[in-house]
């Protein structure tokens, strides 16, 4: 836009809006250079006399990034609002497909020349809510009505296209100040979304805020009405909270206010658990599960592991009563049934609730990982193997993502590095090992359960259980050859012939 046009609109905006201070800007080229078609998308929109700014995170963000000095910023995601109906905008961009996601709603979707989608919404009003979604909606030519309908100040804040802020709620001194305040009449607020408690948590986290004490106290005095909410939405929210740097704090928020005991129970039970104080002087099994996240808050980025770090220990009250309050042996094992339940409950996908059960099961076995046989440490790491992968993360996932977990558990005990150290040491040799001898699938190669019932092996649990041990013998670099793997199953069969399995059981 030439200068004689970003003169002008900053004149129009200043009539439009007297009341707010335009001396805010963000560095808007940065945000071009990589979205160049939302500038045209909001030149489009403004030279045919509509208002249209970026709106939310995008301005929020470009804002903190603009004061902590970093230069690099710039959003994955960017949503347009405008004062233009959807007719309107259809007529604008003959030369664009464009997608009625909520077109009722007044939200189009513009699909751009790269493929890239961006949302453009219609300003609007809303009202007649039931704690979740508006039952009236109205479309508005004027920014104020559909900032004011938003959540939280920090996220009322739009950008023209030359980069000046429009702040119409005090977002920009809230977010300056690293307070957490909700747009108006918090109970109001929170009454229209009660997943907005949520939200209000989770920024806290996310930009390192304070929540203000009338939107805190709102928070607690709605907070049984979370359950109003739909297992899916509050599923993405504790996601998003889980992925952020300060998620410990933000469990401990959602307790303070009184949230926990309704998405989580499983964790408010872990309150008063004993441990014993010789590996646990930390305290209850509570405060161990917080411990633990907030040092995963420190390296772990994936939020099903943190999730999976979070509900590690969700079977201890269980084994503690099982035990008749002598032991928690096998609390990993309850644990996993209930992390299928939480995962059900939360409507993970099927992989993400696999996994998460993966890691609650296997939390302690991970630890014993220097003592167990080559064979069974090769077979243990390679679990979900990534052929082809380079990097231990990429190519072991399942068994990186144990490690995280096993860091973090001990992080948070008596045992610190010791607990984990030795497990790292030992997978490094491993890895060694596995460049020589090869994987499970080398193993399969040389020996499978059709070879077996070619010896005279029937299918069931006797085949299986010598596969695995000529399995574990070629893992360990014991058995190198096709030859020498049939040898080793026929003299296991002969064994069991004799009543024994060469595993020392009884047939």
């Amino acid at each position: 836009m030439q200068a004689t046009g970003t003169t002008s609109l900053r004149m129009s905006r200043s009539r439009r809006y007297p009341h707010t201070e335009m001396n805010e800007h963000i560095d808007i080229e940065p945000i071009f250079a990589a979205h160049p078609f939302a500038r045209e998308i909001l030149s489009r929109l403004w030279q045919a006399g509509h208002d249209a700014y970026l709106i939310g995170g995008a301005v929020r963000d470009a804002l903190l990034a603009k004061w902590a000095g970093w230069d690099d910023f710039v959003p994955e995601e960017i949503d347009i609002a405008t004062s233009a109906l959807p007719d309107e905008i259809r007529v604008l961009f003959p030369d664009r497909p464009i997608i009625g996601v909520g077109e009722e709603f007044g939200v189009l979707v513009i699909v751009a020349p790269d493929g890239r989608q961006y949302e453009v919404a219609t300003f609007r009003t809303e009202a007649d809510y039931d704690g979740r979604w508006p039952g009236k909606v109205e479309l508005v030519r004027d920014l104020a009505g559909d900032v004011h309908r938003r959540d939280l100040t920090v996220n009322g804040l739009a950008a023209a296209v030359d980069g000046t802020v429009i702040d119409l709620v005090g977002g920009i001194e809230d977010l300056r100040a690293r307070v957490i305040r909700a747009i108006g009449d918090p109970r109001a607020r929170f009454a229209d979304d009660y997943l907005r408690m949520l939200r209000a948590v989770r920024f806290a986290c996310q930009i390192g805020s304070d929540i203000d004490p009338a939107t805190a106290a709102a928070i607690t005095e709605n907070a049984s009405h979370i359950t109003a909410i739909s297992w899916e939405r509050i599923r993405d929210e504790l996601l998003r909270l889980l992925k952020t740097d300060q998620a410990a704090r933000g469990l401990e928020l959602l307790d303070q206010f009184g949230l926990l005991p309704h998405i989580l129970p499983e964790i408010e039970a872990l309150k008063g658990v004993p441990q014993p104080e010789e590996y646990h002087p930390e305290g209850d099994v509570y405060v161990h599960t917080i411990a633990a996240v907030r040092a995963a808050d420190g390296f772990v980025h994936d939020p099903i592991v943190k999730l999976a770090v979070l509900i590690h220990d969700i079977g201890k009250p269980n084994a503690l009563i099982h035990s008749g309050g002598t032991h928690m042996g096998g609390h990993e094992a309850i644990g996993e049934r209930m992390a299928r339940q939480i995962g059900a409950r939360l409507r993970l996908s099927r992989a993400d609730l696999s996994r998460l059960a993966y890691l609650v099961k296997n939390h302690m076995r991970i630890a014993a990982f220097p003592r167990m046989g080559r064979g069974k440490q090769v077979r243990f790491l390679t679990a979900g193997e990534a052929g082809g992968e380079p990097s231990l993360r990429r190519r072991y996932p399942l068994f990186f993502d144990l490690l995280q977990v096993l860091i973090a558990d001990s992080e948070a005990s008596a045992h610190h590095a010791a607990g984990w150290a030795p497990v790292l040491q030992e997978t490094i040799r491993v890895l060694e090992h596995i460049e020589h001898v090869g994987n499970l699938n080398r193993a399969r190669q040389l020996i499978d359960g059709h070879t077996l019932i070619n010896l005279g092996l029937k299918p069931g649990p006797l085949l299986g259980e010598v596969l695995n041990a000529v399995h574990d013998r070629i893992l360990a670099g014991e058995i190198t050859t096709r030859d020498e793997a049939i040898a080793a199953a026929r003299v296991m069969i002969a064994t069991a012939e004799q009543g024994h399995t060469s595993m020392g059981h009884p047939r």
